[in-house]
């Protein structure tokens, strides 16, 4: 009978550690960074806005000299509490007919996914090389900066996320996408 190799999670996954500060150290000893972008309605824009918050995009692009990814997190909305409100609130008749064909047209439009959350993250990595913590930590604050000034001109709003919680949070779904409906930070 041959030995067969069993590995857990821990080995696969490349964190090595998740700090209080928001940081992230990979097991290639690189560190992470990982920010919140809350973006504007670029549809709701009028031409000559649209085209400012264009040249502002391609500043973004030439400033950030270093390493990014940029994550797009789409989630189903969970209606079940709103549905039960609805429900519970029905005196007569005349109301309870309104809310079943209002429950059946939310529910209707929940299934064709027009009804998605969408949460943007931008994730900067700085490589360790044979810098202290102290220095690679300076280097993704000061790319967060940038990240920030830019994306600030082109009407976003940018958070840096300092939650060693949140950020467990947020690997999670990215890891169990197919099990989770829904994001939930508190």
């Amino acid at each position: 009978m041959k030995n067969k190799n069993f590995y857990s999670v821990q080995d696969w996954l490349p964190f090595k550690k998740i700090f209080e500060n928001g940081f992230i150290q990979l097991k290639d000893n690189s560190y992470i960074k990982i920010l919140k972008i809350f973006p504007i309605n670029y549809n709701l824009k009028t031409e000559f806005e649209k085209e400012a918050i264009l040249n502002s995009y391609k500043i973004f692009l030439k400033t950030c000299n270093f390493n990014l990814q940029i994550l797009i997190q789409s989630n189903k909305k969970d209606l079940s509490k709103h549905i039960s409100k609805i429900e519970n609130k029905n005196n007569n008749m005349e109301t309870e007919i309104i809310a079943k064909k209002y429950i059946k047209y939310i529910q209707a439009i929940n299934g064709e996914k027009k009804t998605n959350t969408k949460y943007f993250y931008i994730i900067i990595k700085e490589k360790n090389e044979m810098e202290n913590e102290k220095i690679i930590i300076q280097k993704l604050d000061n790319n967060y900066h940038k990240i920030k000034e830019s994306l600030s001109r082109c009407g976003n709003k940018i958070e840096e996320i300092k939650s060693k919680k949140e950020l467990e949070i947020i690997i999670s779904y990215f890891l169990n996408y197919r099990k989770q409906n829904k994001l939930e930070i508190k």
